[in-house]
């Protein structure tokens, strides 16, 4: 008869979390309004405590200028039993242009830290020009999980 190997579920330690989220560049943004959650996928990038993001003007910023709290999530998966998962609380704050020298400042460095990610980000190549409402999630709390086949 064989033998089943159980699985075991873990902690990740903050630093295998942030190394997952710098490691990715795509996740799922959580965020609730009134009676409604709503997640989104989005492109981003980690950097110094902070997820740095785009979207577009719509619905979804609508909501988001309601209430700043959201959670951020990415997964890394090969099978049931062997996965990784990364979970992100924190306050979303907008990012503008036009502000004070510290709103420029912040709004300067997203746009750097973003073209990391893609080079054309809010120039004439940009391949998503409608995404120009920039933002950045500062991680409060970082939790991780996974699991694996126990030898």
């Amino acid at each position: 008869m064989a033998r089943t190997h159980r699985p075991e579920f873990f902690d990740l330690s903050r630093a295998e979390a942030v190394e997952l989220l710098k490691g990715h560049k795509v996740g799922r943004l959580a965020y609730a309004f009134r009676d409604r959650v709503d997640i989104e996928p989005i492109s981003y990038v980690y950097s110094d405590e902070w997820l740095y993001g785009r979207i577009s003007a719509g619905t979804k910023l609508t909501t988001v200028m309601h209430h700043p709290w959201v959670a951020f999530e990415i997964d890394e998966i090969e099978s049931p039993f062997d996965w990784r998962s990364v979970v992100v609380h924190g306050a979303r704050y907008l990012l503008a242009s036009d502000g004070g020298d510290r709103d420029r400042e912040e709004y300067s460095r997203a746009v750097d830290v973003l073209r990391e990610l893609d080079a054309a980000v809010l120039t004439a190549a940009d391949a998503t020009p409608q995404r120009d409402v920039l933002f950045r999630i500062h991680a409060d709390d970082i939790t991780g999980r996974a699991a694996r086949r126990a030898p």
